[in-house]
This record gives structure tokens, sequence and C-alpha cells, in this order.
């Protein structure tokens, strides 16, 4: 299956540098985590959503691996993509690239649902489908 890609554009600013003059992992994670904020936002299941439906995203597992380095005032696109669901878990892809393509970082996210009142993972309903581009 083909899941869409949502593009995110950043500018690296001077809090994401660290004392190498590159951006700091921590700030790598962070940045794909507001991408993907800004992804099920823009499809109505922001922080809102979470707060009324009481489910929401929860991470379980990245791996990143930095390829190059990204430095200050670059600007960037970070995309976002799902690479599979299956019942209650799924995988993102998310790569940080320039304009030409360049791959600076690329993470996998496995990633759930998380109902916060039983405290346990539960499949996504059709507004999460639909927010991250899955087949309910």
């Amino acid at each position: 299956m083909n899941f869409p890609v949502f593009t995110y554009p950043v500018k690296i600013l001077e809090h994401h540098i660290d004392a190498y003059g590159h951006v700091n992992n921590v700030a790598y994670i962070a940045l794909f985590e507001e991408a993907r904020w800004d992804m099920i936002t823009s499809k109505g299941c922001g922080l809102d959503y979470v707060r009324s439906s009481a489910i929401g995203p929860v991470v379980l597992e990245i791996q990143c691996k930095f390829r190059r380095e990204v430095r200050l005032r670059q600007d960037v696109f970070i995309r976002s993509v799902m690479q599979s669901w299956r019942g209650k878990i799924g995988v993102m892809r998310q790569t940080i690239e320039d304009r030409d393509g360049n791959l600076f970082c690329e993470a996998l996210i496995t990633m759930g649902f998380l109902d916060l009142s039983t405290r346990r993972l539960v499949p996504p309903g059709s507004d999460w489908c639909r927010a991250l581009g899955i087949s309910s």
C-alpha cells in the first residue's frame, strides 16, 4: 500500500545547534515530533482532540540514522510517511532532507495509540487512520 507523504519545512535555528556547530541528536528527535504533531493537527487530531477522546499517539521505539550534518540556518524538510500498520502497532519513516534531496537523517518510529484511561494500547479509530493516511 502507498501511504501519503507529509512534508514539514524547517529552518535550523540556534537552539537546534550543539557545541560542534551542527544539529544536536536530541534536537532531531524533537524536530521529528514537531512534524508528527503538525501532521495530525492539520488533519483535526491535535492535542485538543487527544484530550477530548482520551486516546493519543505514543512512541514505542525510535531508530535514528544520522547521515550528514545539518547546520545553522539551513532550510530542510521533514518528510513523514507510514510504512506499515498491523493491529495496534505501526511504523512511520521520517527523513530530513534539503531541496536537492540530500538525506541528512532518517528515523523509524514504532508507534501505537494509548487509551489514556486504561493506559493500554488500542487500535486506531477512523479519525486516526485518516490523520495518518492508513486504511481502517
